[in-house]
């Protein structure tokens, strides 16, 4: 009798072994690759949308293979058992997260071109000698505001640029109004030289 008692607590003891590993496993490391996968989809998938507005386009199905692949080993864990719920939280979370990085690293690599409208307060002459002394192009038109005659300045610039751009404006006209908007596309205008070259940069179509 001891002995087979020493037998069913051994049996016991390596079930409950098996048992807690597996169940380390299903409810700890299994959400934690399933969330940081979604992470890494999302994140690329977010990163796709943007460079396929902004016509960069010898990126897209780079990442679109990418994600795809991920997003398929991520998937097929949460099919092979849709009741773990811990691994259904963690693929939700993974989703929001991914967004959100996707969006930080887009903010990160300033890629892009953008327009800017300025609607200055005061006298323009001294901001747009000083806006084409730091070599950015500039247009200037007359228009008419609700308070009388004003003039809009508009400049295509990069967007690594925009700070030193708005730092500029602020400098001569501190409360003038403008807007940024982004471009896909343009071509034959003037552009400050950057001495630092991106990796994306051969695939703008922006003309310098």
């Amino acid at each position: 009798m001891p002995h087979a008692l020493c037998v069913e607590q051994h049996a016991f003891i390596i079930f409950a072994k098996k048992t807690m590993e597996f169940s380390w496993y299903e409810f700890v490391l299994l959400p934690l690759l399933i969330f940081f996968a979604r992470i890494a989809d999302q994140s690329v998938g977010t990163l796709r949308l943007i460079f396929l507005a902004r016509g960069i386009k010898f990126w897209v199905p780079i990442l679109g293979f990418c994600e795809v692949i991920i997003w398929l080993l991520a998937v097929g864990q949460i099919l092979n058992d849709l009741t773990n719920w811990v691994a259904i939280i963690a693929y939700g979370a993974g989703f929001a997260a991914g967004n959100l990085i996707g969006m930080w690293i887009d903010e990160k690599l300033m890629i892009g071109t953008l327009i800017v409208r300025v609607i200055p307060k005061f006298d323009t002459a001294d901001l747009i000698a000083d806006l084409s002394s730091k070599d950015f192009g500039v247009t200037v038109s007359d228009a008419s505001g609700a308070r009388g005659p004003v003039k809009i300045i508009m400049s295509i610039i990069k967007r690594k640029d925009l700070s030193a751009f708005v730092e500029i404006v602020h400098k001569h006209n501190p409360n003038a109004f403008y807007t940024v908007e982004d471009v896909k596309s343009a071509s034959d205008g003037v552009f400050r030289t950057s001495k630092r070259k991106s990796i994306f940069s051969f695939n703008s179509r922006i003309g310098k």
